[in-house]
């Protein structure tokens, strides 16, 4: 058994809370959130013990630890440049087995309201919550899951803009099943959407005036078979940005699929495009910590 997502004790600083995603280890952390004369969560030993023997494990887990450092087995710093990416991957793999949390055990931090995810309750996924983006306030687009923090005023002079939004919807506008055809489908309509006209009809960005594909293909996402197409669209105002339309088959109801589209500003104040593929591979089964998936997973067929 996986222990679902949750904050547990941090195995490379014991001192802090990390947040293991149901797979991996993330790059967050913080300060351990125990009330006042409680005990710090600790993460459950593979055994399921008691007191004692969490503690054993613990302190051999510390020894092993510097032992590594003493012979230059561990490598930390790498990838300093882009937020410790490196690090946040070794350190799992580098301490022991026991570091990574294998209980099924739920943690006392775990809730619907958790910071790190957003859950989109109608078609049973949730999605992770990148630094940077923040959970929708004040939006007249329908579905949004998720946007960048703050608004800017629109290229074009009209209006308010932001910079990223995630949106997730239920794909019954059409006839059309196989996860292809209907993110082939939805591209246009989502830039359009994105960077062309309002709900008002006024053009922020001054209407699209070209558009490229600079991806698409097979993806898994959740453990389902689906497909992506990402455009990078030009404006009139500003500089444009990238749309992306993400259909999967739902694990849910009546299994209807799901889109989820993507609009990231170009610039140097969009987001940053890897966390498209960030998001896409955290989603998850809602309730199912153990579903993977994401760009470049390995996946069966889509028929």
């Amino acid at each position: 058994m996986t222990t679902p997502p949750g904050w547990y004790r941090d195995p490379s600083a014991p001192h802090m809370e990390r947040w293991w995603d149901g797979t991996a280890w993330t790059e967050h952390r913080r300060a351990p959130a125990a009330a006042p004369g409680q005990p710090v969560p600790q993460p459950p030993s593979a055994s399921g013990g008691t007191g004692r023997a969490r503690v054993v494990a613990l302190t051999t887990a510390g020894a092993v630890l510097a032992a590594a450092v003493v012979t230059g087995a561990v490598v930390l710093g790498q990838g300093d440049d882009d937020g410790g990416g490196a690090e946040a991957e070794t350190v799992p793999t580098r301490v022991t087995s026991a570091a990574a949390p294998t209980s099924a055990t739920p943690s006392p931090s775990l809730s619907a309201d958790d910071p790190l995810v957003v859950v989109d309750e109608l078609n049973g996924i949730t999605l992770p919550l990148p630094d940077g983006w923040v959970r929708p306030k004040n939006i007249a687009v329908e579905d949004v899951v998720m946007t960048t923090d703050g608004t800017y005023d629109c290229p074009a002079g009209v209006g308010l803009c932001r910079h990223g939004l995630v949106i997730s919807r239920t794909g019954t506008s059409t006839d059309e099943t196989s996860p292809r055809a209907l993110a082939q489908q939805d591209i246009p309509d989502a830039a359009d959407a994105a960077y062309d006209r309002d709900l008002t009809g006024r053009r922020p960005f001054g209407g699209i005036e070209s558009h490229q594909v600079v991806g698409s293909g097979q993806v898994a996402v959740a453990g389902r078979a689906g497909w992506y197409v990402r455009w990078r669209v030009r404006t009139a105002e500003g500089p444009g940005g990238y749309v992306q339309s993400l259909a999967f088959p739902s694990s849910v109801g009546t299994q209807a699929p799901v889109v989820v589209r993507f609009v990231f500003d170009a610039g140097k104040d969009g987001p940053p495009l890897a966390d498209m593929d960030k998001i896409t591979k955290g989603i998850r089964v809602l309730g199912d910590a153990d579903a993977g998936g994401g760009v470049g997973s390995s996946i069966g067929p889509t028929g």
